[in-house]
């Protein structure tokens, strides 16, 4: 059985950069975890954005809309904690990382606590080495705190608020060469596993 799971998110339409931030963060638990993972990538998904048509909130039965956000919805309420990952996109986080954070109200109107005391953390990944990327993180904390989970980031001297990427333009070569980004990851993923066995108790 396993002690925790974690659940990773790239936000990125293309599998390049951000999807292998995402699972070196993840292959960084599985190391030295007895945890389980999960994944779940934006590219080549049907994802729609909110359209604020209030049916998750009269109904209480999930969105409106059936696309491929259906199978992350699960993944969502089975983990005890998330790492989400965002190419930077004029600044800020890429669209389909906006709208699955917006279409999550679909699953906080069914219960207002299904995210409560999950642990969220945050990895922006940029072709700039200052494109944006904690003004990304922060998009992404703001809604771990919106919904009640707990944000972590890596602590001071180096990956203050979550993990930042700096890919160069190119994609997953850049952002595996990139050792003081993959350094602020590091840090934040030992911040996001200790928060995770102090609250389920694990020593």
């Amino acid at each position: 059985m396993k002690n925790f799971t974690v659940l990773g998110i790239s936000g990125s339409p293309r599998i390049a950069a951000t999807d292998y931030v995402i699972n070196y963060a993840l292959d960084l638990i599985k190391e030295k975890e007895n945890a389980e993972i999960l994944y779940f990538s934006v590219a080549k998904k049907k994802i729609n954005f909110c359209i604020h048509c209030d049916y998750c909130v009269e109904n209480k039965r999930g969105c409106i809309h059936k696309d491929d956000i259906q199978d992350l919805y699960p993944l969502m309420e089975k983990a005890d904690a998330w790492i989400i990952g965002t190419p930077i996109y004029q600044g800020s986080v890429s669209a389909q990382i906006k709208a699955i954070l917006d279409r999550c109200r679909a699953p906080v109107a069914k219960n207002l606590k299904v995210f409560e005391n999950k642990v969220g953390a945050a990895i922006g990944i940029g072709g700039d080495r200052l494109g944006g990327q904690e003004i990304a993180i922060q998009t992404i904390l703001n809604f771990y705190i919106i919904n009640e989970m707990i944000p972590v980031g890596g602590g001071s001297f180096g990956a203050n608020l979550g993990g930042t990427i700096w890919s160069k333009d190119k994609m997953a070569q850049g952002a595996a060469e990139d050792e003081e980004g993959k350094r602020s990851v590091r840090k934040m993923v030992k911040r996001l596993v200790s928060t995770i066995k102090m609250i389920k108790k694990i020593e």
